[in-house]
């Protein structure tokens, strides 16, 4: 009951209630509005001078920072400025002291040049005081020189007066080979004293003293002959008459007399030795020569289309692939191996055979021209000869393989040995051998040249170079007459056997000596090809070997100058061993079977 009453109060309570506090609440939250609009209104009064704060202070920072910038690089400005004239105030001061040491220098160098210009002034002068002194050795030199050379001109017109077979029509008796020989000696020695005073420069006035005692002894020497034989025919006309008073007493007894005419003695060789030597080459060996010289002109008369073709660019482009295609494989020859040098001969017998051969990439053979064959002919012996006096004088060795490639093809085109026998002999007249005479009109360069030296502008080349390049061909000839190519036809005879080198030793023998020029020769000959004339001719060999050292090296010594003595002493020691020995050895170099089967 309690209970109904207390609910029913609360009910009326909270009827009442809601009526009571709507107003109040009313009030409170029209004060709480008004409240928090005025703190709202307070908040961003206060938040608009905070801005205006925060605005002036950045405004502040900022303009304190621009001029704290301002202020840095005005530092910065001044530092730059004091650094750029403490830079120039430096480099002032460098250029003056560079250009006080420029003047310095400068005065320096004009006291210097000044130095100089008197030592040039001097010097000048002295070279014009030994350039005149120079000239005036030269011009004496040359004066000298010429004398030598109008004096030994006149020794050899003398000496050709001198005929060692000479016999007078009416003397048929009278012997003049010792005025021969002597006259030869007289001869060689005044040619080897010009060939070393040429090396030398220019003659002493002793030697052309030298000179002019000899042409005086040449002189005494046609005196004497002279009046030897002026002597003889007064003789033979005294005998003469005496023997025309007995005339028909000889008639009457001539029976008799043949009867009671004892025979001559012999002497123990059989045949008496001549004193003398030859000066002049057997007729038949220079037949010989002349033929050849003959077939080398019919040669280059053969191929005159090529050998004059300027205007012509086909034929001359022509001659200059067959003589590429001839010269180019001999400059290929050499020892490396068997194989390689059959290469090459097949190459140089194709070419002459008439195939096309390759050279330098192109496609040549001789029948592009019909004097293509002839061309060819002469430039592969000029090249062969040109090979032995450049490759063979600097490199003994290389003579063996030149030789055997050079016999094969003599084998199969005999025309190409012909011409380069001409070519040999024109170039080296020893290998015939014989001594050219110099003929009436002859120049002394021209005839120089006619005894092998090389002449150019007027200057004779050097007696090494000389004997250099005559050894080279000597050794490449003698190389030749002893080898034959080994695939070639054997049944057939050599082309230029060892026949042609006996028979070359045999004239050599028979000729007086020259200064030098003989002992190199014979000493290269008997080198190279010694030992096969040895197993060819047995006891003959030998016994020239024993002529050469008792007979012939004394004439050679007689004619040879304490300055020559270098070849003849090699070859005196060559035969001293050789002779001990009685052996030859073969030849250093030589193509052994073994080398054909690299």
């Amino acid at each position: 009951m309690q209970e109904n009453d207390h609910l029913s109060l609360l009910e009326i309570n909270q009827e009442v209630a809601p009526a009571v506090l709507s107003s109040k609440v009313a009030k409170v939250e029209g004060c709480i509005r008004m409240y928090e609009e005025l703190h709202r209104l307070k908040a961003k009064e206060r938040l608009r001078q905070r801005q205006e704060e925060q605005e002036q202070m950045v405004r502040a920072a900022y303009a304190q920072a621009s001029e704290q910038l301002k202020r840095f690089d005005e530092l910065r400005e001044l530092k730059r400025h004091q650094e750029f004239q403490e830079l120039q105030e430096v480099m002032e001061k460098s250029s003056k002291e560079a250009q006080g040491q420029q003047e310095k220098l400068k005065e320096e160098h004009r006291h210097r040049a000044k130095i100089l210009n008197l030592k040039l002034r001097e010097a000048e002068q002295q070279r014009q005081r030994q350039e005149e002194l120079e000239r005036l050795r030269k011009e004496e030199g040359q004066e000298r020189l010429r004398r030598l050379y109008s004096i030994q001109e006149e020794l050899l017109q003398l000496n050709q007066q001198i005929d060692p077979n000479y016999r007078h029509k009416d003397l048929p008796r009278i012997d003049l080979s010792a005025y021969s020989n002597r006259g030869n000696q007289i001869c060689g020695l005044v040619s080897g004293l010009i060939r070393t005073t040429s090396e030398k420069g220019f003659p002493t006035q002793a030697d052309v003293a030298n000179t002019e005692r000899a042409l005086q002894e040449m002189r005494g020497l046609i005196s004497s002959m002279q009046q030897e034989i002026t002597a003889a025919l007064e003789e033979k006309k005294r005998k003469d008459e005496e023997e025309k008073k007995q005339k028909q007493k000889e008639l009457e007894e001539k029976e008799q007399m043949k009867s009671q005419t004892p025979a001559p003695a012999q002497q123990s060789g059989g045949k008496q030795q001549k004193e003398g030597l030859q000066v002049k080459t057997e007729e038949s060996i220079m037949q010989w020569y002349q033929q050849l010289q003959d077939v080398a002109e019919q040669c280059v008369a053969a191929f005159s289309e090529i050998g004059n073709c300027k205007g012509n660019t086909e034929v001359r482009k022509i001659k200059t692939n067959l003589q590429k295609a001839a010269t180019i494989p001999v400059s290929q020859i050499s020892s490396i191996s068997g194989s390689k040098l059959r290469e090459v001969f097949d190459k140089i017998n194709n070419l002459l055979s008439g195939k096309a051969v390759q050279t330098e990439g192109q496609s040549v053979s001789v029948t592009q021209h019909p004097q293509g064959l002839d061309f060819v002919y002469y430039k592969l012996a000029e090249k062969f000869v040109k090979h032995g006096e450049g490759e063979v004088s600097f490199h003994h060795d290389s003579a063996f393989p030149i030789a055997v490639v050079l016999s094969g093809i003599w084998e199969l085109h005999p025309r190409v040995g012909d011409i380069f026998l001409a070519h040999l002999h024109k170039k080296c007249p020893y290998s015939v051998p014989f001594y050219p005479a110099r003929k009436e009109g002859t120049s002394m360069e021209e005839y120089q040249r006619m005894l092998g030296y090389e002449v150019r502008d007027s200057k004779v080349e050097e007696q090494d170079h000389f004997l250099k390049r005559m050894s080279g061909m000597i050794r490449l000839y003698a190389a030749i007459i002893q080898l034959r190519w080994p695939y070639g036809n054997k049944q057939g005879a050599h082309p230029h056997g060892l026949s042609y080198g006996w028979r070359w030793l045999a004239q050599m023998l028979n000729l007086e000596p020259l200064a030098d020029v003989t002992a190199m020769l014979l000493l290269d000959f008997l080198e190279v090809c010694g030992n096969a004339l040895m197993k060819q001719y047995g006891v003959q060999f030998w016994k020239t070997m024993f002529f050469i050292q008792k007979s012939y090296i004394p004439r050679i010594e007689a004619v040879t100058s304490s300055g020559q003595m270098g070849c003849l002493s090699r070859l005196k020691n060559f035969m001293q061993k050789c002779l001990q020995a009685e052996e030859i050895p073969l030849p250093k170099g030589i193509l052994t079977p073994s080398f054909w089967r690299t």
